[in-house]
């Protein structure tokens, strides 16, 4: 895996689609879960997709499921929500890097490009949208990880 800086990665993309096309997938990274939505053909509208679940042993099988996916949806690179603090380092941004740095370790997505997206009140804003339905825990927690992946991930079509 690569980092690229959002704006190399959007600008990027925009040059691929004219010629061959690609989606982006954006990545709401917990310590359970990981939240994912994709981008339409034409990146401007992000969906949910799925929610993965995050173990250090199961990080062989996380790679190879983002490998069928980059294959069936054409993705061309992830983006990664990151929270960015100023003040200080994050226990949560640790948790993201360390995540990236096991995804990159298996070998299964050299060549992907990724890019981290400032990712703070995601989930807190969903989570806020999501409340009046009195949803059951657990499926409240995987539509807030969706949802929130759609946050990052539409957020990164205004650059």
């Amino acid at each position: 895996m690569q980092y690229v800086k959002p704006l190399h990665l959007f600008q990027n993309l925009v040059k691929s689609n004219a010629s061959q096309g690609g989606r982006l997938l954006g990545l709401d990274v917990g310590d359970k879960y990981v939240g994912l939505a994709v981008s339409d053909l034409d990146n401007k509208i992000a969906s949910p997709l799925s929610v993965l679940v995050r173990k250090k042993t199961n990080i062989d099988l996380v790679a190879h499921d983002f490998q069928s996916l980059i294959s069936e949806l054409s993705l061309v690179g992830f983006v990664v929500g990151y929270p960015f603090d100023r003040q200080r380092l994050a226990p949560d941004a640790t948790q993201v890097k360390l995540f990236i740095d096991d995804l990159s370790e298996t070998g299964k997505l050299d060549g992907l490009k990724f890019t981290f997206w400032d990712e703070r009140f995601t989930s807190k804003n969903v989570e806020l949208l999501i409340k009046p339905l009195s949803l059951h825990p657990v499926l409240a927690k995987t539509v807030v990880d969706k949802f929130a992946a759609v946050q990052i991930l539409q957020s990164i079509f205004f650059l």
